[in-house]
């Protein structure tokens, strides 16, 4: 591991890196420029940058309009209010349509910390990816959000992508590949694999080298794609191992954990354990302590592989 570098912040830095060759990229936002990192395109393509105010609905909705005219748009506000007030025209007029539009969303699940229940979204992941023709991609680290977000950028057609506020471990070199619907295996394991998302995948890599000083070899993968889901890697580690458990910074209803239990229980029934936000809101606090409080660490994530193995 490297640096910390929130994933937001690759946002930023990768959309002004974009801008100079995609010239059709329009960047829009909801008055939240600053924390989303989209003010840094807007200094460097000012006649290119939309500020729509706090009015989600127009924003999404605005943003079709520009994508079904023939722009490539990124589209940012807090994922609270990217998923949830603005759903019904994410729905309709940018999934309906199949508009070219990328909800770009920052600071998803308990880490927000301090800003509360209310900014704290926990059910993005399960809302978007219900969405007919959505992508949806939760990039670990600053390294694989930059490369699934040129991805994203250079593909036609809605994304959602899962950002995050606080500075997380880099794990991915420049050199090392992440694909859209390709997962990345991280540690191989032969007794259980984890398989995790977001910030999560940090978490899991310390869970996996605890539990390998008690004996119990632990598989972490790199679920950085929701939709479209590697059916493939969840299957092998099914099979590989017998027992996964699933992380997730989001509701483990209709999130990760339920993604994977689909894909195991039509081909390779297995015993799954799933550590994520259990059917409760936040509260305000410090984001280590809420992690901590609501079961999102690497000791969760122990715990839960001592619960099937």
């Amino acid at each position: 591991m490297a640096d910390k570098i929130a994933t937001r912040a690759a946002y930023g830095k990768t959309l002004v890196k974009l801008g100079e060759s995609e010239k059709n990229l329009i960047v829009m936002d909801a008055d939240l420029s600053k924390s989303t990192m989209t003010a840094e395109f807007a200094k460097a393509y000012p006649e290119r940058f939309f500020n729509m105010g706090i009015a989600e609905q127009n924003l999404y909705g605005t943003a079709a309009g520009l994508a079904l005219s023939g722009k490539t748009v990124c589209a940012s506000t807090f994922a609270m209010f990217a998923s949830g007030r603005a759903f019904e025209i994410i729905r309709n007029s940018i999934g309906y349509t199949g508009a070219n539009v990328k909800v770009c969303a920052t600071h998803a699940g308990i880490t927000v910390g301090e800003d509360g229940a209310s900014h704290q979204t926990f059910e993005d992941i399960a809302l978007m990816r219900t969405i007919p023709g959505m992508t949806v991609v939760n990039p670990c680290d600053a390294v694989s959000a930059e490369k699934l977000l040129e991805q994203v950028i250079g593909f036609k057609g809605p994304a959602y992508v899962r950002l995050g506020r606080a500075a997380v471990p880099v794990f991915y070199n420049e050199e090392d590949s992440v694909t859209i619907g390709k997962a990345n295996v991280l540690r191989e394991g032969r007794d259980v694999t984890v398989i995790a998302t977001g910030i999560m995948v940090s978490e899991a890599m310390m869970a996996a080298s605890q539990l390998a000083e008690e004996g119990v070899d632990v598989g972490v993968i790199d679920m950085h794609t929701i939709k479209p889901l590697d059916e493939e890697a969840v299957i092998n580690a099914a099979k590989t191992t017998g027992r996964i458990v699933t992380a997730e910074e989001h509701s483990v209803i209709g999130g990760l954990g339920s993604a994977v239990a689909e894909v195991t229980s039509k081909y390779c029934p297995v015993r799954i354990e799933m550590v994520g936000q259990h059917d409760t809101y936040g509260e305000s606090g410090k984001p280590e302590e809420l992690k901590e409080k609501y079961g999102m660490t690497a000791a969760d994530i122990v715990k839960a592989v001592r619960e099937v193995y």
